[in-house]
């Protein structure tokens, strides 16, 4: 398995015991703790299934990257940081309104879904199989494993922040 086994601990670990109240503070115009591990969950799951829909295809290859991509992989992969700026896409953006007892089950079950993908189609589809990551173009499971590390590791400091306010 990956790094990704300390996610839930990372992610959900400040959330665990606190009332909903606590799930749902934010400052103005910033998403809620909730909302915050509802687009975590999101990307984990969107990235999942689209990699087991084609888990049966041929052996893939690496699309060329863009300069834009090249960029932002420096920054994720290298500095473990995101390009200032960044909006979420529009298909990770959580609604606005969530509940913290709902995000965590479904984030619970995007990482359920992500640990599956790595049990069913590591190694053998370490470095022919790719999705496409909107910001950072083709990723590899490893890419995306980092990816969602990286990603995680962003918003989990954002959710102690909304805790300790």
């Amino acid at each position: 398995m990956s790094s990704l086994s300390e996610l839930p601990a990372l992610v959900l670990g400040p959330l665990a015991g606190k009332s909903e109240g606590s799930w749902q503070q934010a400052p103005p115009n910033k998403w809620t703790p909730a909302q915050i591990v509802e687009h975590l969950a999101l990307a984990l799951e969107m990235s999942a299934t689209t990699f087991s829909t084609r888990r049966a295809k041929e052996p893939m290859a690496r699309r060329a990257t863009t300069l834009r991509e090249t960029i932002g992989k420096v920054f994720t992969f290298g500095l473990g940081r995101f390009p200032p700026g960044l909006k979420a896409p529009e298909r990770t953006t959580p609604q606005p309104r969530v509940d913290g007892p709902a995000a965590e089950a479904h984030f619970r079950s995007a990482f359920a879904a992500w640990e599956a993908v790595e049990r069913e189609l590591l190694p053998a589809r370490a470095h022919d199989l790719f999705v496409k990551h909107p910001r950072l173009g083709d990723l590899t499971i490893g890419e995306w494993a980092r990816f969602h590390l990286v990603h995680s590791r962003h918003h989990a400091r954002q959710i102690r922040s909304r805790l300790a306010g």
